[in-house]
Order: structure tokens, then sequence, then C-alpha cells
């Protein structure tokens, strides 16, 4: 009997190998920046006309850029609108703890805004505990390059993101390049999006936040890539299968509904019935996404619940829970 035919998997993602210690980037002593031009002495005097101060100034170790270390108006701070969502219990609980321990140590990065002010990428949760506790200023690292704004994802890997986080942080990043940027390629920017399918993701998410996205994202990565088109056309792209997406999702819930109807009762059975409708491990050459979608979708619908048994849904071992 021939073997079946392999799909074609993505290449790993390039990761820097372990340098030798000591290797890069400029020692202790070069750090020292007496002085400020360009960029970096145009974002002093923002700090300072908004009532701040710069505190200390060094180059970056690594890259050699100017940072100011800085004492900012909290009333003058803001998180960027495309971050993930602050927790209420998390924000109460630092609160707490800052209260407690009456002092704070972990300053926010900030960025000077496009109104004015200052957005901060990564203190969402930092800045509300601040405001909470009434306090008047905060302890701010300010970058001078507004980039950072966009790369704050990449960075951000000491607390890993779930897939509906990432995926609305990423659509917000989007939308916010969307406003400045339109008519450049979406490829451009595939280092802050980190993957195509986030955006697709991201899109669902925004319409139902149940959206079940862990049953979907492997299949929507494997046959997703960055568009040489421009933002705002990639974006209607991206809307057209999004909306594909949340149709499957629909039908699939259709099917589960049945399946509970007659006494299944699983946390995966949503991965169940795409697993079985899903032939793309069976196919040598992928689809277009949008092919794979629709039919998975034609199988959905004829998706016969009464042929099922509870050692087939066993013997699936599980996938993303129905809800995430």
């Amino acid at each position: 009997m021939p073997a079946k035919p392999a799909l074609k998997r993505l290449p790993p993602k390039k990761r820097p190998r372990k340098a030798k210690a000591g290797s890069r980037g400029a020692d202790a002593a070069a750090a020292l920046l007496p002085g400020l031009t360009g960029m970096a002495a145009d974002t002093k005097a923002t700090v300072e006309a908004a009532g701040g101060v710069v505190v200390g100034q060094y180059l970056d170790p690594i890259g050699q850029s100017p940072l100011l270390v800085a004492v900012l108006p909290v009333a003058k701070v803001e998180p960027t609108p495309f971050q993930r969502d602050v927790s209420d219990l998390h924000h109460k609980k630092l609160a707490d703890v800052i209260d407690r321990t009456g002092i704070f140590l972990d300053p926010i990065i900030a960025i000077t805004a496009p109104g004015g002010g200052f957005w901060t990428p990564n203190g969402g949760h930092r800045l509300a505990a601040m405001k909470r506790l009434g306090a008047k200023a905060i302890t701010a690292l300010v970058v001078p390059k507004r980039e950072i704004a966009w790369q704050i994802l990449a960075l951000n890997t000491e607390k890993a993101h779930n897939l509906k986080d990432k995926s609305l942080e990423v659509i917000r990043i989007f939308r916010n390049l969307l406003e400045e940027r339109a008519a450049a390629a979406e490829k451009e920017f595939a280092y802050y999006f980190e993957e195509a399918s986030l955006i697709t993701m991201g899109l669902c998410y925004e319409q139902h936040p149940r959206f079940s996205g862990g049953v979907y994202n492997s299949f929507v990565r494997r046959l997703s890539q960055f568009s040489d088109e421009s933002l705002t056309k990639s974006l209607k792209e991206h809307e057209r299968i999004a909306a594909l997406l949340l149709e499957l999702d629909a039908a699939v819930a259709a099917v589960v509904a049945k399946l509970k109807a007659k006494g299944f009762v699983s946390p995966y059975l949503k991965s169940f019935v795409v697993a079985r409708s899903n032939p793309l491990r069976f196919m040598k050459e992928p689809p277009a996404l949008e092919e794979l979608i629709r039919t998975i979708r034609g199988k959905v619908d004829r998706f016969n619940v009464d042929r099922i048994k509870p050692e087939d849904i066993t013997a699936s071992g599980g996938g993303a829970p129905d809800e995430e």
C-alpha cells in the first residue's frame, strides 16, 4: 500500500544562535551619554513641556539607541490603543502590592503620543494600578523612536499571550498602522504582526469575543502569508476570510449542539468536528485558505452525528477547547 503523501510544512522560524559571551554590543562605560541631540533632544523637551523631568539618559548597550529615564505626570500617560485589555483583578492586586511596599520598582516604557502626551506600549496594568492609588507621577523609560510601540508584541516574551490576547493586539496594531501608513505593503510589518493568521483571528475575536480561535488557528496559520498588497487592500481580504471562519464556527456549533443533545460531553467537541471535516492532512499540495474553509464547511453541513460513537471522541485526543 503506497504511503500517504506528506503535506508540505512551514519552514521553522529562524532563531538567533547563542553568541560567544561578551562578543556583542558596547561595554558598560560606553553607555554614558553626556548630551542629547536630534530626536532624543526633542523627546526630552516634550517630557519637560508635559511637566515631567528627565532624571537620566544612556545609550542602550546592544543597539546604542539613546534612552531617557524620566518621571512623567500620570495624567499625561495613556496605554497604546492596541495593547491587551487591562485585567481588573490584576491591576487591583498590583495596586495593593505597590501600596503595601510603598515603592514602584518597575518603570513603564513610554513613547511620545501622536496627539500629545505619552503612550505606554506595555505598561497598562502598572499605569492603571498607579492611577488607582492616586499617584501624581510614574517612572518611565522613554524611547525616542516611536516604532518601538509596534514592536512591543515581539519583545514581550516573558508573559506569553494567549491566542485571543495576541490576536486582538495584532489587529489593533494593524488599525493604528492603517491610519499612518495605509499604502504600505502588509509584508513590511511582518515583524510586528508575527503571523498573518493573527490579523484574521483578531477580526474574528473583535466580532465574537468567545470565538473558538484555537480550533481553527492551526490550518489558518499554515495557509496564511503576509501580502504584497497595501494595508488597506489586505485588510479587506482578512475581513473576507474572517467572515467565512465565523460562518464555519456557527455551523460547527450547530453540530456540537446535536452531539450534546445525544449525550456527548467534552470540552473538545468543536475540535473533534473540525478535525473530522478537515482533509488538509491528506492533501499533497495545500489548497488556498478560502478553498479549505469552504471544503470543511461542506463536510460540517453534511456531518452525521448518528454515526459518532463515544470512543471516536476519546480517540481524537482532544485539541483546542471550545472556549478559550
